[in-house]
């Protein structure tokens, strides 16, 4: 090799390494947190979470504290966003998107926005690596409704077209018991409702508790035939009353003595149902500190830890729902003089029908008497129930001539109705 030719090459690599580190000049290292370490403690309410995170500090020794506390900060928000159990972004889109604006939700300006409060001491502070780093622990309240508004503002989370899922509220009881007399005669049952009520009102949802029995014997009549729920009260009210969600919760209250004084500590547990096919969305227990307080306070305390948890779960649940379309109970109750052959073709006739309206379904029970659908209508045509009820009854005499529909009772969710001869 030639003088000239390796004289060539060694400016070449000085020039590659010249670029290399102006390169890493320009593009300074990102600012996610270095810790990922947090713990939840409790939904402080509506609005806040309370989380015990951690944050590692490096750089210069004067700038330890303050970089450590920050990075704290970091996770804190972080974790809110992608970690636990019931992180704020959901889907891959949102995360996909997320990245995009993640330099500028950690920004040290931008992060303290969401850092409602904090601790003023430390929990754990202790040098790491030979002393070059700091890794401390403090207890932060982080505004998760101002980073849910801020990151919707961004494009960043999907937003739900259309209302938010109507939620009926009913305490937990024993199959053949009224939930409503339960609730009138019990104060926590009653106080935790409330709770819950003002908990969802907060989050713009439409929320009923139910205050007196409906009429409920069509209904129960009708899906009497479903194995395991001709005694669960709350399911047939959830139907009756056309919600898209039922929740219900329970609620225990503990006491002991320290000393002279009398401490209680709340223990409540929230499910989530989808209505229409009772399906369990999200189950949670929580727990309120032991406090020398009424039994409301410390109800109201467990409630607002277990209700954040399991709105998530509805929420993930009605973003995917949604992309399949409105979803509606149908039953149809085969009342007509019809012989065994004329049954089948009923039962024909109505999957055929079914499947041309609607853009999914699912059979649940078929039989002589009753046919019994899950499905999936097609937004832009079916967003109301009646809408879907004349469709069908249109719809029926071109599958089957010697045949009619007729409405029992429909409301937001079900829709019941009997096939009779044709007149």
């Amino acid at each position: 090799m030639g003088r000239t030719t390796q004289i060539i090459i060694a400016a070449m690599l000085a020039f590659l390494l010249t670029g290399c580190a102006a390169t890493g000049k320009k593009h300074p290292k990102n600012n996610l947190p270095l810790s990922r370490e947090v713990t939840l403690i409790e939904s402080t309410n509506p609005a806040e979470v309370m989380v015990l995170a951690t944050g590692i500090g490096e750089g210069k020794k004067k700038n330890l504290t303050d970089n450590a506390i920050l990075d704290a900060r970091r996770a804190a928000v972080y974790f809110i966003l992608l970690g636990g159990t019931d992180p704020l972004l959901q889907t891959q889109e949102e995360k996909d998107k997320f990245t995009l604006v993640q330099e500028k939700v950690f920004a040290a300006k931008q992060i303290n926005r969401y850092i409602s409060w904090e601790s003023n001491t430390f929990e754990n502070r202790v040098k790491i690596a030979r002393g070059k780093k700091l890794k401390i622990q403090k207890y932060f309240k982080i505004n998760k409704k101002l980073l849910r508004e801020d990151l919707s503002a961004d494009g960043v989370l999907i937003q739900i077209e259309g209302p938010l899922p109507f939620i009926m509220v009913i305490p937990e009881v024993p199959k053949g018991e009224s939930p409503i007399e339960r609730m009138l005669t019990d104060p926590n049952l009653k106080k935790a409702a409330e709770v819950i009520e003002s908990y969802l009102t907060a989050r713009r949802y439409d929320v009923q508790v139910p205050k007196q029995a409906a009429a409920l014997n069509e209904l129960s009549d009708a899906i009497r035939f479903e194995q395991g729920v001709e005694e669960d009260y709350g399911y047939q009210l959830a139907l009756s009353i056309g919600s898209d969600v039922y929740m219900t919760y329970t609620v225990e209250v503990v006491e002991r003595k320290i000393g002279s004084s009398t401490v209680r500590k709340g223990i409540v547990g929230v499910r989530a149902f989808e209505t229409t096919t009772a399906r369990l969305l999200g189950t949670e227990t929580g727990y309120s500190a032991e406090r020398s307080s009424a039994d409301a306070v410390v109800i109201e305390e467990a409630l607002n830890d277990a209700i954040d948890k399991v709105l998530s779960r509805i929420s993930a649940y009605w973003k995917e729902d949604l992309n399949r379309g409105v979803q509606y109970k149908l039953i149809f109750s085969i009342e007509g003089d019809f012989d065994e052959d004329e049954r089948e073709d009923i039962a024909f006739a109505i999957s055929d029908l079914i499947e041309e309206l609607c853009s999914g379904s699912r059979e649940n029970v078929v039989t002589e008497n009753t046919l019994d659908y899950l499905v999936w209508a097609r937004a832009d045509q079916f967003r109301k129930s009646s809408k879907l009820y004349r469709a069908l009854k249109e719809g029926f005499p071109d599958k089957f001539e010697g045949g009619m529909l007729k409405r029992i009772n429909i409301n937001r969710k079900l829709i019941l109705m009997k096939i009779v001869e044709a007149e």
